[in-house]
């Protein structure tokens, strides 16, 4: 299937820079195959039925963006990708030369020393010279790494809304930003419906906004991530089975956590790696309902999306997006879509 099949035309005006005034102030697509309903996201209570389970993923973003100097001289920018360790991590550098092994890099204005260990494919092994826990010397030091499409500098209220209000495990590098929209208002009115919550971890990689570059859509080489799913949420999603609910997924990234964890089989608790590549033709074994974001064109996750919803159905439902001017991407509004059978 060519790439350019997920293409789309989309103003540049209708990408968000910055969050609505209050968590769960955008608006909401209900997608139902070709039917769809332009509603507020304050409706979703009212679309969750008694039994459901809505699962989330509790990813917290790093503050992962660091820039410094060559002890030898030369500026560059580090992005930390994962964190292997206490004082471990996998970065993405630039630099007009690339690093070379041994070599030693000053960030922070000089108050992280890190060594350079070598190269692994796209990604550079680290070792941050001072004692402390790496992720307490990001939280002092890092900034928070806004998606490329978000063209200010991280601020204070970046701080604040490109965190979700149950972020708890500290690893991702991009929020999973379907999540940005619930506040604790939000969560209680879904408990009151007789939904359950539950959640799952998946630290989202920068890979996510990476397009697809191959002409075909399999020649694509995905990237690969860390997720958990914990015992309480299996449990969950078979009690709501058992009891006629549905699972819905708060998220690409919760989606891809919970159906990477039935490769083989039926669904299991414990941690893994996934670089599950989900596009039209996939048999979803565990995922009833969709709440997403807008994503990129000819990106992964609009062929999952695509995947979900149906091919036609979502691409028209993105057109009808951009007719009606709803935002797009991290800060923008939501889409509920229920799977196609």
């Amino acid at each position: 299937m060519r790439t350019d099949k997920f293409d789309f035309v989309l103003p540049e005006r209708l990408i968000a820079q910055h969050p609505p005034e209050r968590r769960g102030a955008g608006r909401l697509l209900h997608v139902r195959g070709t039917e769809w309903k332009d509603r507020r996201f304050t409706d979703l209570p009212a679309l969750v039925l008694e039994h459901d389970v809505l699962v989330f993923n509790d990813t917290r973003v790093l503050k992962a963006r660091l820039s410094g100097v060559k002890v030898t001289g030369g500026k560059v920018e580090v992005l930390i990708e994962r964190l292997l360790d206490e004082r471990h991590a996998l970065a993405q550098i630039r630099a007009s030369h690339a690093p070379q092994p041994d070599s030693r890099l000053l960030l922070a204005d000089g108050h992280l020393p890190v060594t350079v260990l070598g190269r692994e494919g796209e990604f550079f092994r680290l070792r941050f010279d001072r004692a402390a826990n790496v992720s307490v010397l990001l939280e002092r030091h890092g900034q928070l790494p806004l998606p490329p499409y978000i063209t200010h500098a991280a601020g204070a209220e970046d701080e604040e809304r490109y965190q979700t209000v149950f972020a708890r495990q500290p690893g991702a590098v991009a929020a999973p930003t379907a999540g940005l929209h619930f506040d604790d208002a939000m969560l209680a009115a879904l408990k009151a419906r007789g939904a359950q919550i539950a959640y799952v971890t998946l630290h989202v990689g920068a890979g996510t906004f990476q397009p697809v570059r191959a002409e075909n859509i399999h020649e694509h080489v995905m990237h690969s991530e860390r997720y958990t799913i914990p015992q309480a949420t299996v449990e969950a999603i078979r009690q709501a089975r058992a009891q006629g609910g549905r699972v819905i997924a708060v998220g690409t990234t919760s989606l891809r956590a919970l159906e990477s964890a039935t490769r083989q089989g039926e669904l299991k608790a414990g941690k893994s790696e996934t670089n599950i590549f989900i596009t039209p033709g996939y048999r979803f074994k565990v995922v009833d309902v969709l709440l997403t974001n807008f994503h990129l064109p000819k990106s992964t996750l609009l062929m999952l999306v695509c995947a979900f919803g149906g091919m036609a159905e979502m691409l028209a439902a993105y057109r009808h997006a951009v007719e009606q001017e709803y935002h797009f991407f991290s800060y923008g509004d939501a889409m509920l879509i229920e799977r196609k059978p």
